[in-house]
């Protein structure tokens, strides 16, 4: 149990908005409830008309069928593309260190997302616990590699959805959900016959299987991908080996605008359906930020949301890697805008864009 004052701080996290997925574990009810004009009591998305992927599938039985696909990839885990083998089933823990006993750090309305998931209610994040990417320079270190979260079933799950439905969050976002993927599909079967409606947002670092994008095709409302590496050998250096994240990843988001289509927000300013980008800008262009924007250009619509983000800060072990161990600078951030204007991609979530467009200091890099 936590105390009294523990509880109240994590409430204010939430609240404000400030990312809190290493709080330990806490069902934030009513405290951070707000409503958009015409949304229900039950906390349904304001467009009456939406109706999610995952419920026709639930009616015909086939999302129970996915469910059962992707648990039985765990035997001999072959979830990721890193497909090491572990016999989640029996108890052993993969690369991501996940068995087959979920794991979930917190569960919450969060106000720090991208403004059309979040409306008024929150967008209803759940944190999984581990990662299969494992980033050096990750913010969220504590839940994706220290293993900070607890045991749930697939019945606690399915009842935490409901429950931020209830809240008057917009949709269900899942964060790095790959490796528990099928705990969502089956959790998300239990809570569409109790009720679940809001669309279910697939937060991930990108880097998927064909295999399992196919088994998650009219499940997903909202795929929230990062395309974070244009270059392999960076992706191998920063993120534990994965030399092929670029190829992958860029396979995994044609394949994604396949199924969902480009995200614009609806009349009401939300998000119902669609693909929705993430590129974070890293220092010395760790991450080829051009060559992501100008190949994202090339192979999807020119209307793609690509959410251009530049809060990166070097956390967990960014500082021991001398190219990642500063922020980044007003020219990197401005070189990064000016590539995607060249690109002609028109649907663009630029940040902080007012302070970036102050005179530029300190160019170069190093």
């Amino acid at each position: 149990m936590q105390s009294e004052s523990k509880r109240r701080f994590l409430k204010n996290l939430v609240c404000s908005g400030v990312y809190a997925a290493v709080c330990p574990l806490v069902a934030l009810h009513a405290s951070c409830k707000q409503r958009t004009h015409g949304e229900s009591e039950s906390g349904l998305p304001v467009d009456p008309a939406f109706e999610p992927g995952y419920l026709e599938l639930h009616r015909s039985g086939e999302l129970k069928k996915r469910g059962e696909s992707l648990w039985n990839m765990m035997d001999g885990c072959t979830l990721c593309p890193r497909q090491c083998g572990a016999d989640r089933l029996a108890g052993e823990r993969g690369f991501c260190r996940a068995s087959s006993r979920l794991e979930i750090a917190s569960y919450h309305p969060h106000f720090g997302e991208e403004r059309p998931l979040v409306g008024r209610g929150g967008s209803g994040t759940v944190f999984f616990t581990n990662c299969g990417l494992r980033c050096v320079f990750c913010i969220n270190w504590q839940v994706s590699q220290g293993g900070l979260g607890d045991p749930w079933s697939i019945e606690d799950l399915a009842s935490a959805m409901l429950r931020l439905q209830e809240q008057g969050c917009q949709n269900i976002n899942v964060v790095t959900p790959t490796h528990y993927s099928a705990h969502i599909v089956k959790a998300l079967d239990q809570a569409a016959a109790r009720g679940l409606r809001v669309p279910l947002v697939y937060n991930t670092c990108g880097w998927e299987r064909l295999e399992v994008l196919k088994l998650l095709d009219g499940v997903v409302d909202i795929y929230l991908p990062d395309f974070k590496y244009a270059d392999g050998e960076m992706a191998a250096k920063y993120s534990s080996g994965a030399e092929s994240y670029p190829e992958g990843t860029h396979t995994a988001l044609v394949e994604m605008h396949r199924q969902v289509g480009v995200a614009k927000a609806a009349s009401d300013g939300l998000m119902y359906r669609g693909l929705m980008i993430r590129h974070l800008v890293m220092p010395n262009d760790v991450g080829g930020t051009c060559r992501v924007i100008h190949r994202i250009a090339e192979t999807l619509p020119k209307d793609t949301y690509l959410n251009i983000m530049s809060q990166y800060r070097p956390m967990y072990k960014a500082t021991d890697y001398p190219d990642l161990a500063r922020r980044i600078r007003r020219a990197e951030y401005a070189e990064a805008l000016a590539c995607a204007e060249e690109s002609g991609l028109s649907n663009l979530d630029i940040q902080g864009w007012p302070t970036w467009a102050a005179p530029i200091e300190g160019a170069g890099s190093g």
